[in-house]
């Protein structure tokens, strides 16, 4: 694991530390499965897929990721990853489509989300809401570019 994967791992621990997921369970291990899923990728993608949660979901900002030592390339994927008020998802999605970390990243997030275990502990109205949700956003993400390489990055 490199210093910069590491450091990723720990903010992320602590980012979101007693943090629960919607069934209940602790919700770190959400990240690392995104991490691990885009591993292979290179150690980027790898940090990125550790903190693609942190800015959303906590107190920790961009300027803190910086701060201590997290490389800018990373940092802009996370950005892109964050869902900010007042930006339409056709926009979000659309400039997550633009870079490949933050691309592959989001693509094992909703691979994650869409796990029928996780699926599976929820009560049926959110379970199906949630469905629908994540269809829409991989549908957003791969669009008719179906033979374009990103889909080299399904988890």
């Amino acid at each position: 694991m490199t210093p910069v994967v590491r450091a990723a791992r720990t903010i992320a621990s602590d980012a979101h530390a007693g943090q629960s997921d919607k069934a209940g369970m602790p919700y770190v291990d959400h990240p690392r499965r995104v991490a691990a899923a885009v591993a292979h990728l290179g150690w980027k993608a790898e940090a990125a897929g550790w903190l693609h949660d942190v800015v959303e979901d906590s107190t920790y900002t961009y300027t803190d990721l910086l701060a201590v030592g997290m490389p800018a390339d990373v940092v802009k994927s996370v950005c892109l990853l964050t869902r900010r008020s007042g930006v339409p998802a056709d926009d979000y999605y659309l400039s997550i489509r633009c870079d490949p970390v933050a691309l592959a990243v989001k693509l094992a997030d909703v691979a994650d989300n869409q796990d029928p275990d996780r699926l599976g502990r929820l009560d049926p109205v959110t379970r199906a809401r949630l469905r629908r949700k994540y269809e829409q956003a991989t549908d957003a993400l791969v669009g008719d570019r179906r033979s374009h390489a990103t889909l080299d990055l399904l988890p």
